[in-house]
């Protein structure tokens, strides 16, 4: 068998519909005899629950306006490598490096990588194995909201 050989099967000719009543959809055409849905343009719409008040109406609305909680922007520990041996840093030092985009951000200190200068680190929160890391390489690390 070959792909030019196949032929379909069991493709199904579409209702003809109002050529007859010897066609057997003739009259009403297969609409049954009164009502809303033999109309034209009959139908209910979607939602619609024969006159009780529909679910969408019933059910309380969520009002007011919720702000979506601020996520911290992370830095690795191996970004700090690009600064200066007893550096100070902080949001805005990390800001004006490039490493964040606004000195506002809350910012996360997380470990990956070496660190290989000892510097100063004060942002808002510090990983535990982030503080081991810049420790180890004779720095400090000092958490909390400054301003």
């Amino acid at each position: 068998m070959k792909i030019h050989e196949l032929r379909v099967t069991g493709k199904k000719s579409p209702k003809r519909v109002g050529r007859g009543d010897a066609s057997g959809l003739g009259t009403t055409s297969g609409r049954g005899d009164n009502g809303q849905n033999s109309r034209s343009g009959g139908g209910v719409t979607p939602g619609f629950e024969g006159g009780q008040t529909p679910i969408a109406k019933r059910i309380p609305k969520a009002r007011g306006f919720k702000r979506a909680s601020a996520k911290p922007v992370l830095v690795h520990t191996d970004q700090l490598n690009a600064f200066a041996d007893g550096a100070e840093i902080d949001k805005a030092a990390l800001a004006q490096a490039g490493i964040i985009k606004s000195p506002t951000a809350s910012v996360k200190l997380l470990r990956r990588g070496e660190v290989s200068v000892s510097v100063h680190v004060c942002v808002d929160s510090v990983s535990a194995g982030a503080r081991a890391a810049v420790e180890q390489a004779g720095g400090t690390t000092e958490q909390g909201w400054q301003e």
